[in-house]
């Protein structure tokens, strides 16, 4: 059963007015100084596309999909990234009160305090019901002529029937998905003593999926206490709904190229907003432990990881996106020939032919059957257990020195990060934050270090060189090999030193 810690404060689209902000003017638009990438924030200025795109047709920029009439609709709001991700316990009465504006001593070109605000793009509602004679259905949806053929298997997962609610984000096409299923118990022989529902949405991408949640499940409660009843979801969809391109391929996903000066790194994730209280990347941390430089190596080297866990599912599906944000890299270029690393949330058996296709993502399912499906994935992780069938890989399952070297600090500055919170009623640091911070500086730290060799006359990596990464001349070298290889690196050597071998 999923905690109600764990859950999105109410959000009813009837009653509560919204608290965003109004689209600024043209003319306030020009006031807004855009940053420069340079040492960009892993998250925070990122937004859907730059890690990936959702459009069938591949990463694209903004102004090819987007009318110069549409322009003004993809304004930049300029904001505090620390009220994106996770809360803050101690009394804060007016958070935007910590935003420094500008002449305030804040260097406009620092990009950890700015993030792209995104129009809502919402594609599709619908209800999922389960039937006791032909199992999961989707019961209605709007629009009526979109194809959402298989969304009533993903928006309601299977071993559902355990939990009494569940939140599940997943993909669905060029679409990304988020749904809240609830269980009732209910005195009918027809439906075997429960009703089983889901209440799901579609976007354009997952970032904005969240501010949604407690709608869903405030939608899910009422379809099943009083089934049939769709105008609340009629009157979001008309609020909401997209307006996309006539062929539905130029999906907008992506803030404008140009407004860098620079094309932005192909290996930068969106944010994802954290519904849970006490943060998920707090958690991943405690679930996996020492685990997660593991599987920050996998993910940076874009393995295929496949997460398994009964449900609920929702925790699980921020683990996913825990996952993506190990692998951020903010340096311009690096990574562009590299495959994408896709996080595609809750998949089931319908999507074995998909995954089949697919060279590098992240995923988690709540289907035993996956195990035995070993060409499907690269690494898979059962509770806190990550193993793998690849021989290559097995010996990057071993923790190098340098691999608890920076758990141990990680877990050092997030202690220090508490304190300050608990003693000083720090709202403006996040935990979040920090986790992201952590693993792009290392990565960037890596990607630097390579660049910077591979351009010098004696391309060869010594040991002060990968000692300078971060990592152990040693206990590193297979995955140091393997970074090379993935990444490009082909001229680059690695010393023959003895401890190196």
């Amino acid at each position: 059963m999923v905690e109600k810690s764990d859950r999105a404060p109410l959000l009813d689209w009837e009653e509560v007015p919204s608290t965003e902000k109004p689209v600024p003017t043209p003319e306030q638009e020009k006031e807004v100084k855009v940053p420069s990438p340079t040492n960009s924030r892993a998250l925070g200025c990122t937004a859907p596309g730059i890690g990936w795109s959702t459009s069938p047709g591949g990463p694209m920029s903004l102004t090819a999909a987007v009318s110069s009439t549409d322009r003004a609709d993809t304004a930049l709001s300029c904001r505090s990234i620390v009220h994106t991700s996770g809360e803050c316990d101690a009394p804060c009465q007016d958070k935007d009160a910590h935003t420094p504006t500008s002449g305030q001593g804040k260097d406009p070109h620092d990009i950890s305090m700015v993030k792209w605000e995104e129009k809502d793009q919402i594609v599709a509602v619908f209800v999922v019901t389960f039937d006791t004679r032909s199992g999961n259905m989707l019961e209605w949806c709007l629009p009526g002529d979109m194809n959402l053929d298989g969304v009533e298997f993903k928006a309601m997962a299977s071993g559902s029937h355990r939990v009494s609610s569940d939140f599940i984000y997943f993909r669905k096409g060029g679409y990304f998905g988020l749904a809240c299923f609830a269980n009732m118990a209910v005195e009918s022989a027809l439906e075997r003593g429960a009703r089983m529902k889901s209440v799901g949405i579609l976007s354009t991408s997952y970032t904005l999926l969240y501010r949604y949640m407690g709608f869903l499940e405030h939608q899910v409660r009422l379809q099943l206490k009083t089934p049939g009843q769709y105008s609340p979801l009629e009157a979001f969809y008309e609020d909401k709904r997209a307006v996309l391109p006539p062929d539905g391929e130029s999906v907008v996903t992506a803030c404008p190229d140009n407004a860098w000066g620079v094309a932005l790194n192909h290996c930068m994730h969106p944010e994802m907003k954290i519904t849970h209280p006490a943060g998920c990347m707090s958690q991943f941390i405690q679930f996996f432990g020492e685990q997660i430089m593991v599987l920050w190596k996998l993910a940076l080297l874009r393995r295929r990881i496949l997460i398994f866990s009964p449900p609920p599912v929702g925790v699980v599906c921020y683990r996913v996106y825990c996952c993506c944000c190990l692998a951020n890299v903010s340096i311009p270029g690096v990574g562009t020939a590299v495959p994408e690393f896709r996080p595609f949330f809750y998949v089931n058996v319908a999507d074995i032919d998909t995954l089949d296709t697919e060279l590098s993502y992240v995923a988690c399912t709540t289907e035993k059957i996956f195990e035995e499906k070993k060409d499907l994935y690269d690494v898979y992780v059962d509770n806190q257990n990550v193993r793998t069938t690849r021989e290559s890989l097995k010996p990057l399952l071993r923790l190098s020195p340098a691999d608890r070297e920076k758990y141990r600090k990680l877990t050092e500055q997030r202690q220090m990060l508490l304190y300050s919170q608990e003693e000083n009623g720090d709202c403006v640091s996040s935990e979040e934050d920090h986790f992201i911070l952590f693993f792009l500086e290392q990565n960037n730290r890596i990607f630097q270090i390579l660049s910077e060799v591979a351009g010098s006359p004696e391309p060869t990596l010594t040991q002060e060189s990968v000692r300078a990464m971060g990592l152990d001349p040693h206990g590193d070298r297979l995955f140091l090999l393997h970074l090379l290889e993935t990444y490009g690196y082909d001229s680059l050597l690695v010393t023959d030193h003895p401890c190196c071998s």
